[in-house]
C-alpha cells in the first residue's frame, strides 16, 4: 500500500497567502508587501477636485481625504472625524476648512479643530486633531506625501521637461483602479514577454532582454524590440526618424518609465490602495507623430484630437487588457499561492527584491518611532506592547 500518510491538515496549503512578516519566499514576501509612504504618490488628477470638494482616497489601507479651499488650494487629512470616526470626505468645505457633517466639528488644514457646533457641556474647547499630509500639483496631477512629514521636502516629485515650456509634447492620460497588488502592476508594465496577451494591438513584439541591471533604488533595463505596431497606431510613428527597435525602461522606486527612441516615452504612477487594489495612473507624451501616407508631422494644434482618438482606439483597449491579466494574476496568486514560482524574466526578480527591501526598509525605520505609523497599522503591525 502507498501513499502520502501525513495528516490531511499537514497537506493542505493555508487558506490565504502570509503576510508579510510570516513570508517565505520571495513570491510571499513581494506579494504582501506594501509601498514606502515616504515618496510622493499620485492620489488623482487636478480636475477631479474643483474648489470645495473633497477626494477620498486611501495609502495601503489608510483612508486620507483631499480637499480644495475656496483658495484653490488644497489640503489633506486623514479620513475621519476624532468625535465619532465618520469620514470627513463625507462632509463640507467650508472656505479653507473641512466640516463633518454629523456634529459639526471644522477641522482646519493642520488637521485642527477650530469650531465646534453644539454646546460644550460647560467644558472648555478641547485641542483635538487629526494627521495631515503634504499635498501638491504637478503636470495636471495631485501629488500626496503620505509618510514622515519631515521628510517631504527632500523626496523629490519626478521632473518631465517634455511636458514643460511653451511647447509642451503631446499628451496622453489614463487611469484605472485595478484588482492587484502593486508588484504585479509593475512586474507588468516592464516585462515585454507578454506580447502574446496584447496580439491584437502588437505594441511590442519579438522582444529580448538586452541588459538588465540594480542601480540603488532603481532598476534600469533595455528590450531589443519592435515598438509601435497595430493597424491604428503603425501609421502615425515616423521610423524614420525614431528608433523603435529597442526600449529602455527603468522602475525608478517607486515610479517606472520608458523611452523609445527619445521621442516616444511613459511615466505609470501606482497608488497601493490596498492590498490587492491599487490605482495606476499612466502618462504617455510624444515628440511628434507623422500624417498617415505622408512624411508631414501632425501639426501640435491637432495631436490633443489625435490623442483623443488614439486613447479610445487603442491605448485603453490595450490597457485593459493589462488590468484585466493582472487582476486574473491576483485571483490567482490569492488561490494557488502555495504552487511553485515559475518566474523566468530576471528583472522581474530585480523589481521584487527592490520592493522587498524598501518595505522592509520602512518597517525597520518605524519600529524607532515612538508609535507606530498609521500606514504600518494598517498593514497588520500590532502596537509594540509595554513593559
Amino acid at each position: 500500500m502507498t501513499g502520502d500518510f501525513r495528516s490531511p491538515r499537514a497537506r493542505v496549503a493555508p487558506l490565504h497567502p502570509p503576510p508579510f512578516a510570516e513570508a517565505r519566499s520571495k513570491r510571499a514576501k513581494v506579494r504582501a508587501a506594501g509601498m514606502d509612504p515616504d515618496h510622493w504618490y499620485v492620489a488623482g488628477y487636478e480636475s477631479e477636485l474643483p474648489r470645495g470638494k473633497t477626494l477620498a482616497v486611501r495609502f495601503w489601507g489608510h483612508p486620507i481625504v483631499i480637499y480644495r479651499g475656496t483658495d484653490g488650494n488644497l489640503r489633506a487629512l486623514e479620513d475621519r472625524c476624532a468625535h465619532r470616526q465618520l469620514k470627513l470626505s463625507g462632509g463640507e468645505v467650508n472656505g479653507c476648512h473641512l466640516t463633518c457633517t454629523y456634529h459639526g466639528w471644522t477641522y482646519d488644514g493642520s488637521g485642527n479643530v477650530v469650531h465646534y457646533a453644539h454646546d460644550l457641556f460647560g467644558r472648555a474647547q478641547p485641542e483635538v486633531k487629526v494627521p495631515s499630509y503634504p499635498v501638491t500639483t504637478r503636470y495636471g496631477l495631485i501629488w500626496l506625501f503620505p509618510g514622515n512629514q519631515d521628510l517631504a521636502a527632500a523626496r523629490a516629485i519626478p521632473v518631465i521637461p517634455e511636458l514643460e515650456g511653451d511647447r509642451p509634447w503631446a499628451r496622453l492620460d489614463a487611469s484605472y483602479t485595478w484588482q492587484a497588488h502593486h508588484s504585479m502592476i509593475i512586474d507588468n508594465v516592464s516585462d515585454f514577454t507578454h506580447a502574446y496577451l496584447h496580439r491584437r494591438f502588437r505594441p511590442f513584439w519579438d522582444a529580448t532582454l538586452s541588459r538588465y541591471e540594480l542601480i540603488g533604488d532603481r532598476v534600469e533595463l533595455n528590450y531589443d524590440t519592435f515598438i509601435g505596431g497595430g493597424r491604428f497606431t503603425s501609421r502615425f510613428v515616423d521610423r524614420r526618424k525614431v528608433d523603435t527597435t529597442s526600449i529602455e525602461l527603468a522602475f525608478d522606486y517607486p515610479y517606472q518609465r520608458s523611452d523609445t527612441g527619445g521621442s516616444i516615452k511613459h511615466w505609470c504612477f501606482v497608488l497601493p490602495l490596498d492590498r490587492r487594489t491599487s490605482r495606476v495612473f499612466f502618462v504617455f507624451y510624444f515628440d511628434a507623430l507623422k500624417i498617415p501616407g505622408t512624411r508631414r508631422a501632425i501639426p501640435r494644434r491637432l495631436m490633443p484630437a489625435f490623442m483623443r482618438a488614439a486613447g479610445a482606439l487603442a491605448v485603453r483597449p490595450l490597457l485593459r487588457e493589462d488590468g484585466a491579466a493582472v487582476e486574473s494574476e491576483q485571483l490567482g496568486y490569492d488561490t494557488h499561492h502555495a504552487a511553485p514560482a515559475l518566474e523566468l524574466n530576471p528583472a522581474v526578480g530585480l523589481f521584487q527584491d527592490l520592493i522587498i527591501r524598501k518595505w522592509e526598509d520602512f518597517l525597520d525605520r518605524d519600529r524607532t518611532r515612538p508609535r507606530p505609523s498609521a500606514i504600518a497599522l494598517a498593514d497588520g503591525r500590532l502596537p509594540p506592547v509595554s513593559r
